[in-house]
């Protein structure tokens, strides 16, 4: 297979929170590293306004002169208060969002080496994302059986040779600060995923980065975000993500010192294709 560089970004909440040096520092960054994507897994905003939008657009706009970029709604970024419980329908929920970056909530990229799918779980105040815990109201998400059958004909009409890499904004994993699953009925949501036999999970949400795997076979990549607001109050990082035909190695890019700087790589074997065929994982400091 060809090679695949991915840039993983999550969370940047346009708005109050956004810290515009690592905005800028991003910008900077990213076409030095021979991209051969960019992947902002959701969260572009802070409170779905207008003018957050719009500035989440000129930041994805300056990363395209580097590379395809793609992107799918996080729960921010959902107007949920327009139609809670989904009573005046779907559509107003993501009105804004279809604005600034077109009908598609779920687009897909194909590029030498990969097809990379998104899989929406942001849908606001709704019974299929509630829990028992009334804080996880317009927070958590679900993972619906529509989705996971669509990317699944994807990927059956998909070349064999590409990397299969899924993007959602929820964690799948649960945080090791925070000890929050993302999305409701995740044991669920996690057997989908891994049905799907990804090469790759790329996700936000939780505002803590990651490198790790989903049920021994999956490698999973969780960026920050480009806020102060990191779990335990930890630097910010973004994500560089290359595929080759035999390994996922992930590198977090953290903030220190005013800059981005490459830190902890992780390196996982990639699996053939087939279920249970375990995968080794190494990490270097």
């Amino acid at each position: 297979m060809t090679p695949v560089t991915l840039v993983h970004v999550s969370d940047p909440h346009f708005g109050r929170d956004c810290d515009l040096a690592m905005v800028d520092a991003v910008e900077r960054i990213v076409p030095t590293l021979d991209a051969s994507a960019v992947v902002v897994s959701g969260d572009l905003t802070q409170r779905a306004r207008h003018g957050e939008f719009q500035a989440a657009r000129r930041f994805l706009e300056q990363l395209s002169k580097s590379a395809p970029v793609l992107t799918l709604p996080g729960n921010h970024d959902v107007q949920w208060f327009e139609s809670p419980f989904w009573i005046l329908g779907r559509k107003r929920l993501y009105v804004k969002y279809r604005r600034w970056f077109g009908e598609e909530l779920t687009p897909t990229l194909v590029i030498p080496g990969a097809i990379i799918a998104t899989m929406l779980t942001s849908y606001g105040v709704c019974f299929p994302s509630m829990t028992p815990n009334l804080n996880d109201m317009a927070v958590k998400g679900h993972l619906p059986p529509g989705e996971v059958e669509r990317v699944a004909r994807l990927f059956a009409d998909a070349p064999a040779d590409l990397a299969r890499v899924v993007v959602v904004h929820h964690n799948v994993l649960r945080g090791n600060i925070s000890r929050r699953m993302g999305l409701s009925r995740w044991r669920t949501a996690q057997e989908r995923l891994l049905q799907l036999a990804p090469d790759l999970i790329l996700y936000g949400h939780d505002h803590e980065e990651a490198a790790a795997q989903l049920g021994d076979r999956v490698a999973v990549s969780a960026a920050g975000t480009l806020t102060h607001r990191m779990r335990g109050g930890k630097p910010s990082v973004f994500n560089v993500v290359r595929i080759d035909d035999r390994t996922v190695t992930i590198q977090h890019w953290r903030w220190q010192g005013g800059a981005f700087a490459p830190s902890d790589r992780f390196v996982f074997a990639r699996a053939a294709r087939g279920p249970g065929v375990a995968r080794g994982v190494t990490a270097v400091a």
